[in-house]
């Protein structure tokens, strides 16, 4: 049958690049005090931009989970089957420490370079690590129990993905959950309905029905429920020690936007053993602990979505032709994909400044644990609100070939908004600064002085900080301008960043642009004067 067609102009295959070749990570691995990592960072970069990698994902989102309430003989087990390639990537993710691993790693720059691997394997696939995510993060909110600390966490640090649900104690390694919201509450778990009765012999029992709860198939879950004293923090395992399943049932899976290859489910808890966790009434300041550490993950992984956006796009950009010139190659086009190049480069420098912190912090740097206070919180807001925007122009850079599934743009697009919905959505977040503000005044000025270092270099910026001081300073309304002023402050603080380590081309662009008077405007819209081939250079994939 003759050929209708010659297929031309077309993108060749992205194929296989190293992830980890992005001028930012590796700077700011070095510079946050990781450098001693970075073997290990460019070997999972390497894996992390291959095919191999790519196809897993594509597999786990297309053959999305499966609930089985009944086996055959009528027997509740309330098992979730996943597609093999969601296991292969979980394995992957445990052996190369992107959970809990770095709690038990004394090394400076442990949980930096904890942070520069989980941006990279985020980028062929997002969804599996919601699970990775919460082991990592369970850790310091379970050492508010001593005795549950010395039983769990050297298998919640284990290396070994080990799935099924068997006694915890009988397994190589542990996966954690959290389970915290109910239907009529959402993020105000202090309208949680959910009792939980003291037994007297050293566990509670726990009745009630959470309404959304991601990886329902982990070892374990920390879970809000009421006790006589009040809201109070729980473990819930799935089994027992001595093997029985506990009486925590899935209802059904959530059918959700994205975010597809990880199962999210309702869960009912009809009078399941659980073991408290910190003190009585205080379940929210304890798992806080979790919250904050699962909310810099929301950083990594929006972070990672904009790199793995600007990859494609910019892969097609040169490898695509309109009216005899690459796209790459077209003003307007080139503006747009540098102006995407610059929010993912500003979104990674803050990750890795946000991950030293955190790391500074567990060692009991006092400084570095007030600005966490306030960057993490503002970090969240910010780069996961920037996401979905970048997403969508960044499809639209592949034109319709983008908007198909095998482009892999769809998938970034539908996952872009979690982020910012996962841990407190954006007005959560906003107001969560301003309680942080008001209780802890040292985070305040902890957060100035870091903006106060890159002070004297910039017009714009300096302009920018007196702006933001004022704004702070003015209380009149300040919950209702809540956003305004935390979009400033995440601004400010990116900028802070990238003039004190990004190239001096990088640092302007984003100046001008986003301090400016040109914040909030659509991508491609830098002024004349950016040099776009740094800001692209730094942004291309390496094969």
């Amino acid at each position: 049958m003759p050929a209708t067609h010659e297929v031309f102009n077309q993108a060749v295959p992205l194929g296989d690049h190293c992830a980890a070749e992005d001028p930012a990570l590796i700077e700011g691995l070095r510079r946050e005090g990781a450098a001693w990592a970075e073997n290990d960072v460019r070997e999972i970069g390497e894996a992390a931009g291959s095919e191999r990698v790519r196809s897993w994902g594509e597999a786990a989102n297309t053959y999305t989970p499966v609930l089985h309430t009944h086996d055959r003989y009528g027997h509740r087990v309330d098992e979730v089957e996943y597609q093999p390639a969601y296991h292969v990537l979980m394995e992957q993710a445990v052996g190369h420490g992107l959970h809990a691993a770095p709690w038990a790693d004394e090394r400076a720059g442990a949980h930096v370079a904890r942070a520069a691997k989980f941006y990279l394997w985020s980028q062929p696939e997002a969804g599996h690590g919601c699970p990775i995510s919460m082991t990592y993060a369970v850790v310091p909110a379970l050492r508010h129990a001593p005795e549950l600390a010395k039983r769990y966490e050297p298998l919640l640090t284990s290396r070994e993905y080990d799935f099924g649900l068997r006694a915890p104690l009988s397994k190589r390694g542990l996966i954690a959950g959290m389970s915290m919201t109910e239907k009529q509450g959402g993020s105000d778990v202090r309208a949680n309905t959910t009792r939980a009765v003291p037994t007297g012999e050293g566990f509670h029992r726990i009745t009630g029905h959470k309404w959304f709860t991601s990886a329902p198939m982990s070892d374990f879950f920390l879970t809000l429920a009421q006790a006589p004293e009040g809201l109070s923090c729980f473990l819930v395992p799935r089994v027992l020690d001595d093997g029985s399943r506990n009486t925590l049932h899935i209802q059904r899976l959530k059918d959700k936007l994205g975010n597809r290859s990880n199962a999210s489910a309702e869960l009912e808890y009809d009078d399941a053993v659980a073991y408290m966790v910190g003190e009585p009434g205080r379940g929210v300041r304890t798992i806080i602990e979790m919250v904050n550490s699962t909310r810099l993950d929301c950083v990594i992984g929006s972070s990672a979505g904009m790199r793995a956006a600007v990859t494609y796009a910019l892969h097609h950009a040169e490898h695509r032709k309109a009216f005899g010139e690459k796209l790459v190659d077209q003003p307007l086009m080139r503006n747009v994909l540098a102006d995407l190049a610059l929010e993912s480069e500003a979104a990674t420098a803050l990750m890795m400044r946000l991950a030293g912190a955190v790391d500074r912090s567990n060692s009991g740097d006092e400084a570095e644990t007030a600005f966490r206070r306030l960057g993490v919180a503002v970090g969240k807001f910010w780069v996961t609100k920037r996401q979905p925007a970048h997403a969508a122009e960044a499809l639209e850079c592949l034109g319709g070939n983008g908007y198909v599934e095998e482009s892999g743009m769809p998938r970034l697009f539908r996952d872009s908004p979690l982020n910012s919905i996962w841990e407190g959505s954006g007005n959560v977040a906003a107001l969560d600064v301003l309680r942080a503000m008001g209780r802890s005044p040292e985070s305040v000025e902890a957060f100035l002085g870091e903006l106060n270092a890159a002070v004297g270099v910039d017009d714009h910026y300096d302009t920018a900080v007196k702006h933001l001081e004022r704004s702070l300073s003015d209380l009149e309304d300040l919950q209702y301008r809540a956003r305004t002023v935390v979009e400033e402050m995440a601004l400010t603080l990116q900028a802070s960043v990238l003039l004190r380590f990004a190239p001096t081309p990088v640092a302007e662009a984003f100046t001008v642009s986003r301090l400016g008077g040109g914040s909030g405007r659509v991508f491609g819209t830098l002024p004349r004067g950016v040099d776009t081939e740094v800001i692209l250079d730094r942004a291309r994939p390496r094969h």
